[in-house]
């Protein structure tokens, strides 16, 4: 008893530590990778399209190798990959992988992410359905699908570890060595896994066909084709919602940093409660409330109600878990044999590829805006009729839900296309233009929004449109800056263009050098707003990422330089740091500011900004502007400059105030930032 004590042992902690690292290394190299594209939160979206696809590779694998291969085979064979896959340590982005900005991204990010950690993510994702099916095969290896709810129960603890316990304390460098030495430990066990399960079968003549032989015998029927689609379908739809929910509260919603941690942990938590015991899914409490929160989140699309903060948050992750426990337990109960086992965690894994694909490669191609989510909760209703096909009444519900939920869609879709002027969607996000009419008819504007964060608008009436807006007006800190910058031919530098606001602050022999990451944010600017057209100055664009496209060019010379990137979750965090100051140093005149928009409804950013600044024996000053103009909006910017005096000029010294202070802040550098740390 002790042996097979210390034999579960094993077997429990190959699959824990798997599973661990399999979800830490995903918030890991994502934030390796973010800054090179603009921060923007499609990366992440792109980085679950491919943990998910390199995942149903690994239970492809593990379902082939089962199934193909004796006993010995399978051992050799992975311990051969085992070893390969310790090449690619330590897991560090390579500075090849860099975009020079005219690459498609979600390719790029792709094949980025399989150079750096393709080979081990791929061993770590085999490991939860074949070592499970080596243990169904072992004497002792009874209720195997414990095994997926701790594998499970692995992955959330890991996310949930990463930006409370790991981020905070330790520089990317370190964490990515320190993965590095906990996937080395993961090969070092799961080598002794395979070792033990090859001798496990060779010294008994039950399990010498490991393909064929299993230790509960079969019952009733094989699977069928009816049992296989709705192994695929049931978790594709939680896929798809996970990644439609995510998109809708972090796009449309708020633009909270972490929010998405919250859509991930309950879709998890589904997973880890259906799989451990039959008795945490009831029908008869769960399709009832699933029934009323896909409603209400249908209802959501288009009301208030699912675009509030305090309303949203709750309807939408507490809608995804209740939805995700019916899809999850559905698949639970459908749950085969051992025989089957490996080609059961196929079909899951196929069916989470293909809802990740549809939200994360396809969507963003072929909708204008974030539409997925009522597809995806139309679609669940659906299968609630497939799901309940032996009663009448649930078939009947589940369809006037599904007509419900596609008519709250139409209405979404009506909304938006009779409000918004402009309506598109590329790998950065959805814009909108549309025009807002005020009390007052000169005070009307036309605004541009990215997702929910406003990035400028502009006064529609003919003698004003030249005026600075929203939070550009003069008595910001940009518009002192500017005013205090010595006369004559300025060379101003602005990264992240929105509406393009800024230049109306252009005067004859200026030159303005505008850098943006998306190129369509560059035909917006020009065909729906006027201040780049109208500017007084010679206007120049720079496409890709602004630190990437300064770190290749010349010195610019710029007597200001405006870093306007920041917004939400969306925060470039590579844009805020010591070597990122540097590269902005080397562009500046001397006299030069450097000024950083740091207005953030979550984040504290001003005493970032102060300490990088700090770092570097620089001056720093807070301007806050209340914006009280009906086409001004209350503001928060720092100016950065080499000499004290430079910011002690008429119209910066008296809008001055003093900077927050949040204890214990280091200066962020390339390798530490921590956005957990300066929640507001």
């Amino acid at each position: 008893m002790k042996g097979a004590g210390r034999q579960k042992l094993l077997f429990a902690g190959t699959i824990f530590s798997s599973a661990f690292l399999l979800f830490l290394v995903q918030p890991l190299i994502a934030k390796q990778i973010l800054p090179w594209f603009g921060g923007s939160a499609a990366v992440w979206s792109i980085c679950m399209v491919f943990f998910q696809v390199v995942l149903l590779g690994g239970y492809g694998y593990a379902d082939w190798v089962t199934r193909r291969l004796s006993p010995r085979g399978q051992s050799r064979l992975h311990l051969l990959l085992l070893a390969a896959s310790l090449a690619f340590l330590p897991i560090v982005a390579g500075t090849q992988w860099k975009p020079a900005g005219d690459e498609d991204p979600t390719l790029w990010i792709l094949g980025l992410l399989l150079a750096t950690i393709g080979l081990p993510y791929f061993l770590l994702s085999t490991t939860g359905p074949l070592v499970q099916s080596w243990l169904a095969r072992a004497p002792w290896g009874s209720q195997v699908y414990r095994y997926f709810s701790l594998s499970n129960g692995a992955s959330l603890a890991s996310l949930l570890a990463y930006p409370v316990l790991i981020e905070p304390h330790s520089t990317l460098l370190q964490q990515a060595w320190g993965w590095s030495i906990g996937y080395a430990v993961f090969a070092v066990l799961c080598a002794g896994t395979t070792l033990y399960a090859a001798r496990l079968a060779a010294s008994s003549p039950a399990l010498a066909d490991a393909a064929a032989q299993a230790v509960e015998p079969e019952v009733g029927p094989p699977p069928g084709l009816a049992d296989h689609l709705l192994w695929l379908a049931l978790p594709a739809l939680g896929s798809w919602l996970l990644l439609a929910v995510t998109n809708h509260i972090t796009q449309n919603v708020a633009a909270i940093p972490f929010l998405w941690v919250l859509p991930l942990s309950v879709y998890l938590l589904s997973f880890v409660l259906t799989f451990e015991s039959d008795r945490w899914y009831r029908r008869r409490l769960v399709l009832p409330l699933a029934g009323a929160l896909l409603l209400g989140c249908a209802v959501g699309l288009q009301s208030h109600l699912g675009s509030r903060l305090q309303t949203a948050l709750p309807l939408y992750v507490g809608g995804l878990f209740v939805l995700c426990l019916f899809l999850h337990g559905e698949m639970a109960r459908r749950r085969p044999g051992p025989r089957h086992l490996t080609r059961f965690y196929l079909m899951l894994s196929l069916g989470g590829a293909l809802g990740g694909i549809a939200v994360g490669l396809v969507a963003p191609q072929v909708l204008p805006a974030y539409y997925e989510l009522g597809i995806g909760l139309v679609l669940t209703a659906a299968a609630g009729a497939w799901v309940l096909r032996g009663r009448r009444w649930g078939v009947a519900l589940s369809l006037l839900l599904a007509l419900a939920c596609a008519g709250f869609l139409a209405l979404q879709v009506q909304d938006d296309l009779r409000d918004a002027r402009h309506l598109s969607r590329n790998f950065y996000g959805t814009l909108i233009t549309a025009d807002v009419q005020r009390d007052d008819a000169r005070d009307n504007v036309r605004v541009m929004f990215h997702g929910s964060v406003k990035h400028g608008e502009q006064l529609l009436a003919a003698d004003r449109r030249r005026e600075p807006t929203a939070y550009y007006g003069e008595t910001s800190g940009i518009g002192r800056a500017l005013a205090a910058a010595p006369d004559g031919p300025r060379r101003i530098g602005v990264i992240g263009l929105g509406t393009g606001t800024l230049a109306a602050y252009g005067r004859a022999g200026d030159v303005i050098r505008l850098y943006e990451i998306n190129p369509e944010v560059f035909d917006l600017a020009a065909r729906e707003f006027s201040f780049v057209g109208d500017s007084r100055a010679r206007i120049e664009n720079v496409l890709g990422d602004a630190r990437l496209a300064l770190e290749r060019e010349a010195p610019q010379r710029f007597d200001v330089l405006a870093i306007d990137a920041f917004s939400g979750d969306s925060v470039p965090v590579h844009l805020i740091t010591v070597q990122a100051m540097d590269v902005y140093l080397r562009h500046l005149k001397p006299g030069g500011v450097i000024a950083f928009h740091v207005t953030n409804r979550f984040l504290a950013l001003p005493p970032v900004v102060q300490q990088v600044a700090q770092a570097r024996g620089l001056h720093a000053v807070l301007v806050h502007d209340e914006g009280e103009r009906a086409h001004l909006r209350a503001t928060d910017w720092v100016l950065v400059a080499r000499e004290a005096a430079t910011l002690d000029r008429p119209g910066i010294r008296e809008a001055s105030v003093p900077f927050p202070a949040i204890p214990g802040l280091r200066p962020w550098t390339d390798d530490f930032n921590n956005l957990f740390g300066v929640l507001k």
